[in-house]
């Protein structure tokens, strides 16, 4: 397969955050990124990268043994031949996920794939970027995550999953604390007294390894 995508990095891993977290998953990171958020950790990966085939990419999955594949950014759907990847990858037998920001499109992506759309809030800087009509191509086996920063975020959210119905659209509302901006215990004490039907995740790679690439 002659197409190739810029990757920053690949790696195996645990799965740090969605519903199949805790289980070994190999990391397809995608270089490039149309959007700055305010708590972005992954800001390593907005330029540089090296090009890799598709079918290159695939067989460095296969070797790795794992039977979870995730690909992520950067914002990988900001390389249009993501969507050829994560259909060889289906193709391949592999479980894959897709973690992308919402801001692009994700009508095209492969039925097969989990895709864990993030919900940007006001506080990370980009909430007008945010495509709505994305929530229409949701699938039940999807996941939507809005990462906090403060009580304006918690409401703002709160109010989003009520208007778009969002538990009853998908697999899990993910609920996460922006590292260093919101306390962990203030956010599940918040969802514990509103009852929020949401999932609530700390990022388990970090609390493993610390805040770096490659895990």
């Amino acid at each position: 397969m002659n197409a190739a995508l810029r990757i920053t990095e690949t790696f195996l891993s645990l799965q740090g955050e969605s519903t199949t977290v805790g289980l070994p998953t190999f990391f397809i990171r995608l270089t490039g990124c149309p959007l700055r958020c305010g708590y972005c950790d992954t800001e390593y990966a907005f330029h540089g990268g090296e090009s890799i085939a598709i079918d290159q990419l695939v067989e460095q999955a296969g070797a790795s043994g794992a039977e979870y594949v995730c690909v992520t950014g950067g914002e990988p759907l900001a390389q249009p031949d993501c969507l050829l990847l994560l259909q060889v990858l289906c193709d391949a037998g592999f479980n894959v996920s897709l973690e992308t920001s919402g801001a692009m499109d994700i009508s095209a992506v492969d039925a097969r794939v989990a895709t864990i759309m993030d919900i940007k809030t006001p506080a990370s800087g980009e909430a007008a970027k945010n495509r709505w009509e994305n929530i229409a191509s949701l699938k039940t086996t999807d996941q939507v995550k809005f990462v906090l920063c403060d009580r304006a975020d918690y409401d703002w959210a709160s109010s989003k999953l009520l208007e778009f119905d969002l538990p009853g659209k998908v697999a899990e509302v993910l609920y996460s604390p922006s590292a260093g901006e919101l306390e962990p215990q203030q956010l599940a004490e918040w969802i514990l007294k509103d009852q929020l039907p949401v999932r609530f995740q700390l990022q388990l790679h970090k609390l493993i390894w610390g805040d770096k690439p490659g895990v």
